[in-house]
């Protein structure tokens, strides 16, 4: 199996998981903070929602990216709806640029940059499984505490939580 195959497996088994817990982000609750220095419920979620286009579509598509805070615009949904749609289009889009990848394009070096600033250069590869896979699975374990202090039912990941049982 190629390795593009592989990490392919691999996402769709991460985002999965992934759709699981952004299903049960409450819309009334976009705007709330565990603490003054955190990040929002909807940014939050957000976030989950684009690291697939942003980290793997986009590593495999272009050879850099800057980040400028001036001009990087987040999601802007306001309804449940809307981020899950945009979990779904950024979803089909690293499915895409996965399938369509090859053993030379996914060894080529990435770069990421911040207002010109290099921030790193790595193999595509890499960029996908350490930035793109692990990044998800951080984000997606800080939404699921977000739940948890919300009091919404949080999903197993990688076996039940206390709201699940085996096989529910």
């Amino acid at each position: 199996m190629e390795l593009n195959q592989k990490l392919l497996r691999q996402f769709e088994e991460e985002a999965a998981k992934s759709r699981k817990m952004l299903e049960r982000v409450p819309e009334e609750h976009f705007d709330w903070k565990p603490h003054a220095k955190s990040m929002s419920l909807k940014t939050l979620a957000a976030h989950l929602a684009e690291l697939p286009g942003m980290f793997i579509a986009t590593a495999l598509k272009t050879e850099e990216i800057d980040f400028n805070p001036d001009t990087y615009k987040p999601f802007a949904g306001t309804t449940h709806q809307e981020l899950m749609a945009h979990f779904e289009e950024n979803y089909q889009k690293a499915v895409k640029a996965l399938n369509d990848t090859n053993v030379v394009e996914i060894a080529k070096i990435w770069t990421l940059r911040s207002s010109g600033h290099v921030i790193f250069s790595l193999p595509k590869q890499v960029v996908i499984r350490n930035l793109a896979m692990n990044h998800i699975i951080h984000h997606r374990g800080q939404l699921s505490v977000y739940l948890r202090l919300l009091d919404v039912p949080v999903p197993g990941m990688y076996g039940p939580t206390a709201d699940e049982k085996w096989g529910s």
